[in-house]
């Protein structure tokens, strides 16, 4: 999963940078209204950050202008105003939710994984579950068949955007842009490696693979049958 932080103070931008990360995000840096907006716009993100008070172009009119593009990514602001009027404000111009500073950053994680669930109609509950593979967002743990599956930051992003699309055919595109950063090269072959790393781990020891390979469009977690 992919989050945008826009965020002008650098202390800031770079504990949440950090702290997501940890959380096996791909996470990009904006430190401006407008920085952001055209990232938020040019970009696949599954969840933008977004601080109130920036340089060049404030976070509500940058929101705005965000929505109007047609840009669905649940939005979380972040400001150090705590009036109920700035609150409306920001929730009237396309927020999803609000958390004034300073902030808990556990209680930030947490409406982090929220509004993304919310984002994935097909998502009930906290665990992922494609057959007897089962992907727990909170925990970061993987098992199949009650067997705990020891992965990478990386390898379980994968896993888990896969899971959340289990059925679907994810192109090696989709899979950088949502997975990796920005600074990721598409055409390099990362994305064919890591999936081979997730699949001798997902797949071994069973006798029906769940990674599929769909020759020229890309990837697929399926059940087994």
């Amino acid at each position: 999963m992919r989050i945008l932080v826009v965020e002008d103070d650098m202390v800031i931008a770079n504990l949440l940078q950090r702290a997501l990360r940890e959380e096996s995000y791909a996470v990009d840096l904006a430190h401006d209204g407008i920085e952001g907006e055209w990232l938020a716009t040019e970009n696949p993100y599954d969840l933008v950050i977004l601080d109130v008070m920036l340089p060049r172009k404030d976070g509500i009119s940058a929101l705005q202008s965000m929505r109007a593009a047609g840009v669905k990514s649940p939005v979380l602001m972040l400001t150090a105003r705590d009036e109920v009027k700035d609150k409306i404000t920001g929730l009237d111009g396309g927020a999803d939710d609000y958390m004034t500073k300073p902030f808990s950053l556990d209680e930030l994680l947490a409406r982090c994984r929220s509004l993304m669930r919310r984002r994935t109609t097909d998502y009930a509950g906290a665990v992922i579950e494609v057959g007897h593979l089962k992907i727990d967002p909170a925990r970061k743990e993987v098992s199949r068949a009650g067997q705990v599956i020891e992965l990478t930051s990386k390898e379980y992003a994968l896993i888990e955007y896969l899971g959340r699309n289990a059925g679907k055919v994810v192109s090696r595109s989709e899979l950088s842009e949502h997975v990796w950063e920005m600074d990721f090269e598409p055409s390099s072959n990362v994305v064919d490696v890591y999936v081979g790393y997730l699949r001798s781990k997902i797949d071994k020891g069973f006798d029906n693979p769940m990674l599929k390979t769909v020759r020229g469009h890309g990837y697929m977690l399926e059940q087994p049958t």
